[in-house]
């Protein structure tokens, strides 16, 4: 999101609670960022500003973890239509199913590029700054570059604990708190309810990729399968 030129940090914040119906598994705060610029205007957004100094302003937002827990998983509509060209790029190089990136992104932001939680954690697959830094992503919220980056820590994670409880885990509280209970789910409500969310999302990702699938013209599996 681009700054925002508005009168009042409380005109900002309805905007946002309209433009922010999810956050993050790992928010319960809203992060906004305060820069006054040379003519003494007074800019709120929920990007960090690039080259510019600024305040952090860390805002209590009850609706986003209220949404989360209100949400029935198993029924919740999926989001088919976005970023499929970009999973699917992913999960063919990090060796991954489309339905559990598509699960995590899900689960992690909705499918919103532009999320970031109070932690700091940005983008589609929410990576946290060393993540980023690790995994060669220079713009978080580029589709393609977070879900390559998220996409290639899931694909570690899933190489050291090769459980899915564990990796979904680790994924959303760290290794260390992971190693620190035995490899094991950490036993946090939050990263307890986070596992149960991807794996639900998970299945039914499956699912719905296997039904469009078989409901797929015969003609157009023929043009595929030539052309490879």
């Amino acid at each position: 999101m681009d700054f925002i030129n508005i009168k009042s940090l409380f005109t900002f914040l309805l905007t946002m609670s309209l433009v922010f119906t999810v956050s993050t598994s790992h928010s319960k705060n809203m992060i906004v960022y305060k820069h006054v610029d040379k003519n003494g205007i007074i800019h709120y957004s929920s990007k960090k500003p690039a080259g510019k100094s600024y305040n952090i302003l860390n805002v209590r937002c009850p609706e986003c973890t209220e949404w989360r827990n209100s949400v029935n998983w198993s029924n919740t509509p999926l989001i088919t239509n976005k970023f499929n060209l970009e999973i699917d790029s992913a999960a063919r190089k990090h060796g991954l199913e489309p339905a559990l990136i598509k699960a995590v992104i899900h689960a992690e932001s909705a499918f919103k590029p532009e999320v970031v939680s109070s932690a700091g954690a940005q983008g589609l697959m929410q990576l946290m700054p060393l993540t980023q830094k690790t995994y060669n992503v220079n713009n978080p919220y580029d589709p393609l570059q977070n879900i390559h980056g998220g996409s290639a820590y899931l694909k570690h994670l899933k190489g050291v604990y090769n459980n899915i409880d564990v990796y979904l885990a680790a994924y959303n509280s760290g290794e260390t708190a992971v190693e620190k209970y035995g490899r094991a789910i950490p036993p946090f409500p939050e990263t307890r309810e986070y596992v149960r969310r991807v794996k639900i999302l998970y299945n039914r990702y499956q699912n719905s990729i296997k039904l469009n699938a078989n409901n797929r013209p015969a003609n157009s599996l023929s043009i595929n399968a030539a052309s490879r």
